[in-house]
């Protein structure tokens, strides 16, 4: 998730930039960068580098022209589009050297524009998205930043907050945001552009908040923007009253609520640009050639905790896509066994961290029996990515909130587009299947943005409510409902430390049923789909012992309604894909069931975020 800054204003700016990147560290990455306009000289003062910011510092060492600028723009990059590495990092700059562009989240079509410009003799320097737009702006400048942003934003698909600069308007910033987040800070004399407002917290609490689509621009001391038809529009300036930890969670009260309303961003950057909308999948990272990819003989997830439940939901996908046995195992577990994976196998290790202990054991067990080894993490520089053959990265951005989220969702996701590309590659999805498919991917994001901007978080609050002193939860599901089940009742006990138990619904009668009495509370995942109406029997058997169930259903079926005592509406999706938006309403479930006991969702009792000992 990356994190842009930009300032115009009569103060030397170059340590204003770098202290508002560093507010931005919970964001997470990977690399970073600022350019400073140096209007004397008529060009930036360019820094970056990869790793932490203290590594930016270090680069600056020597640089010249960064004490007198008061115009610039920085960044922190989580990789999305091409490596980690120098060129891929933040500002890019037009080939004459006038455009500085940083940019959060994603250009879709950045393929196309690309080429269209390197037909016209442009010469790229980085494999990223973003690079295209300091290119499409230096070719549409005439004398003006703003229309030359106007003219370039109709040919951008995407969702994306930039900021740009030009040599020849010193002292003035443009930005857009469109689905991702920009805040305007304003001072004396001097103002701030930013993903999130503690960017400039310490300089400043007055604060703009854009609308979607409409173009920003600030000079040293007014501030402008304009809507999609180039009309000027005003919107109030506020003043920030929370805390700096408040600011730095985007407004809400925990980190837990604000990564569960992140999993759209992290859902769509996941995707990234794997899947082409000509039905092709770009997993470059993994290390293995189509032709071997196409060859395997079975896969083995192995994992712990969320990211064992990630592995349990992919194996469905994996299986019914790509028709390939999967095992999912605990990774504490199949270290210990003996491991029959081999070279014509695939082994996949699923650690947010990239540190899980027993996962690394794992996997290292499986690359000594000559298995090809990849990590399905969310850091690029983990020791999970250095011991595999190649990564598959998540691109969740940092995870604060101990109980895993976001990143349990932007799991399955990849795992998705790895079943995806497996499917086309042992020819067992066509190529109008895998471009139907991938457009139901695509789909989802947005889908579960919807969910959480409507009245359903609300509503799970006040389900939620009914249930909040209850001793005891039986969840149960089928088919891809029970890793769902899995995650939901883990989500419960970490963070309200209420015993609750998981089960397939076809166990129910072999021993957990025995639990129930009058009024016991069963949450029972019932996605639309081929196992529904065994669901429905199940959720019979339970009422009849005087049980009271919670059903996780699809939006708009009707008949759950008659079957269960209340409803948790999940964004309609193939039932395949059930676990990325049915796990969101068991998400905030147990979140307002913690929060209604007054405990820290935050940092559970006795967790920590990373298990890096046995």
């Amino acid at each position: 998730m990356c994190g842009i800054i930009g300032y115009v204003g009569d103060r030397p700016c170059y340590e204003l930039i770098v202290r508002g990147l560093e507010r931005l560290e919970y964001r997470g990455y990977d690399s970073a960068g600022f350019a400073l306009l140096d209007a004397d000289n008529d060009r930036y003062a360019l820094v970056r580098a990869v790793g932490k910011l203290e590594d930016l510092r270090a680069a600056t060492v020597g640089a010249d022209g960064l004490e007198g600028p008061t115009t610039g723009i920085g960044h922190t990059r989580w990789a999305t589009h091409g490596k980690v590495t120098l060129p891929n990092a933040h500002p890019h700059v037009s080939n004459d050297g006038r455009v500085a562009v940083v940019m959060n989240g994603i250009i879709e079509n950045y393929v196309e524009l690309r080429r269209r410009l390197q037909d016209e003799g442009v010469v790229f320097a980085s494999e990223t998205d973003t690079e295209v737009l300091p290119h499409l702006l230096a070719r549409h400048y005439e004398g003006d930043i703003v229309a030359a942003v106007q003219a370039v934003l109709p040919q951008l698909s995407g969702h994306y907050a930039f900021v740009a600069s030009h040599t020849s308007e010193p002292g003035r910033l443009v930005a857009v945001r469109h689905e991702c987040p920009l805040v305007v800070g304003v001072g004396v004399n001097e103002m701030f552009l930013a993903s999130a407002i503690p960017a400039f917290l310490g300089e400043t609490r007055e604060v703009i908040y854009p609308e979607n689509d409409e173009i920003v621009v600030v000079d040293r001391d007014a501030v402008h923007i304009y809507d999609g038809f180039g009309t000027e529009v005003t919107r109030p300036t506020r003043t920030w009253e929370g805390s700096e930890e408040a600011a730095e969670k985007g407004g809400y009260d925990t980190f837990m609520l604000k990564e569960i309303h992140e999993q759209p961003a992290a859902l769509w950057d996941t995707i990234g640009s794997r899947l082409g909308a000509d039905g092709s999948i770009s997993l470059d990272g993994i290390g293995i050639d189509d032709h071997v990819l196409a060859r395997v003989d079975a896969v083995h997830i192995v994992a712990c905790g969320t990211s064992y439940h990630a592995g349990l939901a992919g194996r469905y996908l994996i299986e019914d896509w790509a028709r390939i046995p999967v095992s999912v195992e605990v990774a504490s577990e199949y270290r210990y066994r003996t491991c029959l994976a081999g070279p014509g196998d695939l082994v996949i290790g699923i650690t947010q961290s990239g540190e899980t202990a027993d996962t690394l054991a794992a996997m290292r067990v499986a690359r000594e029996r000559g298995a090809h080894v990849v990590a399905l993490t969310n850091q690029t520089d983990s020791q999970a990515a250095r011991d595999a053959n190649g990564v598959l990265l998540t691109r969740a951005g940092l995870e604060i909130g101990v109980a895993a989220t976001k990143t349990h969702t932007a799991q399955i996701m990849a795992l998705a587009v790895l079943a995806l590309k497996l499917g086309r590659m042992r020819w067992s999805l066509t190529e109008a299947g895998v471009r139907d498919l991938s457009e139901e991917l695509r789909r989802l994001p947005d889908a579960i943005e919807q969910y959480l901007l409507s009245s359903a978080p609300a509503d799970v609050a006040a389900v939620a409510a009914k249930y909040v002193d209850k001793g005891f939860f039986l969840y149960l599901g089928r088919h891809v409902g029970v890793p769902v089940c899995f995650e939901g009742a883990l989500k419960l006990k970490e963070i309200s430390y209420v015993p609750t138990e998981a089960y397939p619904a076809g166990e129910m009668k072999h021993g957990p049923i025995a639990l129930l009495d009058e009024g016991s509370p069963v949450v029972v995942v019932a996605p639309d789909g081929h196992v529904f109406d065994k669901v429905i029997s199940n959720i019979q058997e339970v009422r009849a012992r005087g049980a009271r169930v919670i059903a996780v259903a699809t939006e708009g079926n009707e008949e759950i309604a008659l079957h269960a005592d209340d409803v948790l509406w999940a964004p309609r999706t193939p039932a395949l894909l059930s676990p990325i938006t049915t796990i969101v309403p068991l998400q905030l479930f147990a979140y307002e069931i913690a929060k209604g006991k007054g405990l820290n969702v935050d940092k559970p009792r006795n967790l920590a975020k990373t298990v890096t000992v046995e």
